[in-house]
């Protein structure tokens, strides 16, 4: 039996509530940890995390399950964890990596993964060269601190995709630009990837007259069988950003599959319910067979 702490803002969140039924039904003890109630004791001899006024100790692992808008507090949380020697089903850094999507692109452009063609500029002036750089329109344009499709826009004509990118840039907002993959229609792959496998996949079809295939905002899924290339795509993607447990968003493009996203804390509901998939204890499994390893002399090197 192991101690398992799931790092979560919302313990009545289904994937929380999943991760703690599957962790009880495996046999281990899991605690439900609210990572922002959380505070740290810094120190060389004895660091450690305190919650409600008492130490977090003797967990075996930590699953983190960290907001998009609480990553530099949540990544501190399971950093003091990892600084402890414990076990965590995704590391710190590789959080943060992921959660910067220009930095997350960058990475994966240098390990030679498919990607839609993206530009990135600071200034206005450069707008149309910004434009030039992608192929023109109809191009999608994104808030690089946007999640669940929100900051997604798809101009259709190069005129739109100046008014919007000068609009973003007006409020001082960090954009990307990049080509629209029109073959793909609206339809995106969701790879779940845990421990170097694709555990599970679904197929998220965008809602009627919305290219964005995001659950949240309408979209509908359902089971997919995924190509050698894509399912290979998706590990690649989740190695590079160092992700132990990651979904990986891909599109089938005329040249192969490209990846679009890469998420660290990704939703369990739309996967199990699509693929049928007891995804939370693919995670248990994982974490439980690989803390076993961990220990203090493991630690990671900051």
């Amino acid at each position: 039996m192991m101690k398992i702490a799931i790092l979560s803002q919302d313990a009545s969140l289904y994937s929380t509530k999943r991760l703690k039924e599957a962790g009880e039904a495996q046999g281990h003890e899991i605690k439900i940890i609210n990572y922002l109630r959380c505070y740290m004791n810094i120190t060389s001899h004895k660091p450690s995390v305190f919650y409600n006024g008492k130490p977090l100790e003797y967990f075996d692992a930590v699953i983190p399950r960290i907001g998009a808008s609480k990553t530099f507090y949540g990544t501190a949380v399971v950093r003091q964890f990892e600084v402890m020697g414990v076990f965590t089903a995704n590391e710190s850094q590789a959080i943060s990596r992921s959660r910067d999507k220009l930095r997350c692109l960058q990475i994966l452009a240098r390990d030679g993964i498919g990607l839609p063609v993206t530009g990135f500029a600071h200034a206005t002036q450069d707008i149309d060269g910004l434009i030039d750089t992608v192929g023109g329109a109809p191009l999608v344009i994104k808030l690089l601190e946007g999640t669940q499709g929100i900051g997604v826009v798809l101009a259709e004509t190069h005129q739109a995709a100046k008014s919007v990118i000068e609009a973003f840039r007006q409020l001082d907002a960090n954009i990307l630009v990049q080509e629209f993959i029109k073959e793909a229609s609206g339809v995106d792959l969701r790879c779940f990837v845990v421990g170097g496998k694709v555990v599970a996949a679904m197929k998220r079809q965008g809602a009627e007259g919305d290219f964005r295939s995001n659950l949240h905002r309408g979209g509908k899924a359902e089971k997919v069988k995924l190509t050698p290339e894509e399912r290979s795509t998706a590990v690649r993607a989740a190695k590079s950003m160092g992700l132990r447990v990651a979904g990986v968003d891909l599109l089938r493009s005329n040249h192969g599959p490209v990846v679009i996203e890469v998420n660290s804390s990704p939703g369990l509901e739309g996967i199990e319910s699509a693929s049928g998939v007891d995804v939370a204890g693919k995670i248990i499994e994982f974490v439980a067979k690989n803390a076993v390893h961990g220990s203090m002399k493991d630690r990671i090197q900051y």
